[in-house]
């Protein structure tokens, strides 16, 4: 078990772990299990989504787990297709009963879908389903600034948090900058690229051999010192705790250089741009 995470406070005040645990895909028993397994290692943020369907199995983790529901720190998003203010209400109920939760810490809008043009009216929903105590702390995932400013600008609140794509060959420099200026926490997605070639890389096969840890290892480092919030997703426990194991090393300017410099203009992994991408 890993004893000590670091913590980052959003603007709103909620404090939440410096790493989490992605859930993408583990779903039903052997899904329960593993996030049970992550929870027992030392994961306190675990990250769902309504369209992962796995909600439930979320709960039955913490169910399974040795750790308290007030221990813990549990994400959701609401899907594109029900964005209109109604909808995205009774969403995020229903996700909380299947969760068997009366609480989610953070709830995010998973993408903006510019092209339905609601993300505003969803983003009300959450407003008044933080005031009513059935969200801590309210946030988006992959929206880009122009979204952002909309969100302030037409109803007063901004996002604690933003999640976005973020890895090694797509590194967001401008987006997590923009982020840091309005103190907007930038969270990572598929931080390890879902890749086999980024784990392959020399240039970060060099580093992970200098500091005897492993490629995964250093690029959920380099993540931690960028300021952002990785939330690497395994089924293996031996994965899990060497996802986690990060906190006792650190990376030089030039080794986080180096890994930066690895970002291409067309890195996005299946380019979901949200500029255009619609998700349902």
């Amino acid at each position: 078990m890993v004893e000590t995470i670091p913590e980052i406070t959003l603007y709103d005040g909620l404090t939440v772990p410096a790493i989490g645990f992605g859930t993408y895909k583990l779903n039903g028993n052997e899904g329960a299990n593993a996030i049970a397994n992550a929870i027992n290692i030392g994961y306190r943020l675990i990250d769902t989504a309504y369209n992962y369907e796995n909600e439930g199995a979320v709960g039955q983790a913490i169910k399974r787990s040795s750790v308290r529901r007030e221990d813990l720190l549990v994400t959701s998003k609401l899907p594109g297709r029900y964005q209109a203010y109604d909808k995205a209400i009774t969403a995020i109920q229903e996700s909380l009963y299947r969760a068997s939760l009366s609480y989610f810490d953070l709830y995010l809008i998973h993408w903006p879908n510019p092209k339905q043009d609601m993300y505003v009216e969803a983003w009300q929903a959450l407003i008044d389903a933080k005031k009513w105590g059935l969200i801590r702390s309210i946030g988006v995932c992959n929206f880009l600034p122009e979204h952002l400013e909309r969100l302030k600008t037409e109803t007063g609140v901004k996002p604690s948090i933003n999640q976005i794509e973020l890895h090694p060959f797509f590194n967001q420099a401008e987006q997590r900058k923009w982020h840091a200026i309005h103190h907007i926490q930038t969270q990572s997605w598929s931080p390890l690229a879902r890749a086999n070639e980024i784990l392959n890389n020399e240039t970060i096969v060099n580093i992970a051999r200098q500091h005897n840890k492993t490629v995964s290892q250093i690029i959920l480092r380099w993540h931690y010192q960028l300021g952002s919030i990785a939330i690497p997703k395994s089924s293996s426990y031996e994965r899990q705790l060497e996802n986690i194991s990060i906190f006792d090393f650190s990376l030089t300017e030039t080794e986080m250089n180096a890994i930066s410099k690895l970002t291409k203009p067309n890195g996005r992994i299946k380019n979901l741009d949200p500029a255009i991408y619609e998700e349902f």
